[in-house]
């Protein structure tokens, strides 16, 4: 049973679907902004639920959620988001750490969800990803590792289809639903691209340093739109800071506690991006910088 304080004047759910960095890192920005607006442990009680990437971990948790009198509810993951979406109406649900809420059917528009959601995401235009990607090398044939069922991953990989003509990069889309793929299909799939789009699917998550490790081994570059991800020793991305993604969601949090509605908020973007290049996996897999392309790095993970 979760723990709800009678006392406090304000209760708040917080979901995570997994630990993964980007997930507390958001969770860290929401609840300091909601510190600055003075909702602080004194007069708040927030219940902290964690899923470990478990779809029916989660759905507990959220009929947990259900019985208890929340004045708010704020979720990380479109996994986790989903289906609280789902099983809460009447309790206003703040998001965050979700690429697409409209293609996940979370909302009806970014401008507003029409219903009791609103949040943040880490959308970043997939066109300057890809750009950043060919000012490094020039890819023809890029895999993209996603898990079908995923909505945020599966959303990626749509985005990246809109585009490869215009681009002039096949898409090549490669389901990893477990990690037998991994060892099995992955070597494959290495020795015909140029480039590996590592999206935000919990499988592949969870396989990252062996895919990190595979790709570079094979001289094949990796890229991704999740800093957590670069961090963890993919090559190179255009990122969303996680931490800011939250803070953003987290204004939307203190205006829904001040009384505003879920869906006169639009859903936020966030303004600025890092390019992002792992150090380390540069000299792994033993990948030349171009000057052109080093010159628009902005963060360096040593």
């Amino acid at each position: 049973m979760l723990s709800v304080n009678a006392w406090a004047e304000k209760q708040i759910g917080f979901l995570l679907f997994s630990e993964e960095s980007r997930y507390t890192e958001a969770a860290k920005g929401i609840k300091d902004k909601l510190s600055k607006a003075g909702y602080t442990e004194s007069n708040t009680h927030y219940i902290i639920a964690k899923a470990a990437a478990n779809k029916a971990k989660a759905l507990e948790l959220v009929q947990e959620f259900s019985r208890e009198k929340l004045d708010l509810i704020i979720t990380i993951g479109t996994s986790a988001t989903v289906i609280v979406a789902n099983e809460i109406k009447d309790v206003p649900i703040v998001f965050s750490v979700i690429y697409d809420p409209v293609e996940a059917g979370i909302a009806k528009s970014w401008k507003s969800s029409g219903n009791n959601t609103t949040g943040s995401s880490t959308k970043v235009p997939i066109v300057k990803v890809l750009e950043s990607l060919k000012l490094l090398r020039p890819v023809k044939r890029l895999a993209v590792l996603y898990t079908s069922g995923e909505k945020n991953s599966e959303a990626v990989v749509r985005d990246l289809q809109n585009v490869q003509v215009k681009l002039g990069i096949k898409i090549i889309p490669v389901i990893v639903s477990t990690n037998d793929d991994i060892d099995q299909i992955f070597p494959q799939v290495l020795s015909n691209v140029d480039g590996v789009y590592i999206t935000g699917s919990n499988m592949v998550d969870s396989r990252i340093r062996t895919i990190v490790d595979m790709a570079n081994k094979a001289g094949v570059i990796t890229v991704s739109h999740l800093d957590d991800l670069i961090e963890k020793g993919v090559l190179v991305g255009v990122c969303a800071d996680a931490y800011s993604v939250g803070s953003l969601a987290g204004e939307k949090a203190v205006k829904i506690l001040h009384g505003a509605k879920p869906s006169s908020l639009p859903i936020g973007l966030p303004e600025k991006f890092e390019v992002m290049l792992n150090m380390k996996t540069v000299k792994n897999g033993h990948f030349p910088i171009p000057p052109e392309f080093m010159k628009t790095v902005t963060k360096k993970i040593e």
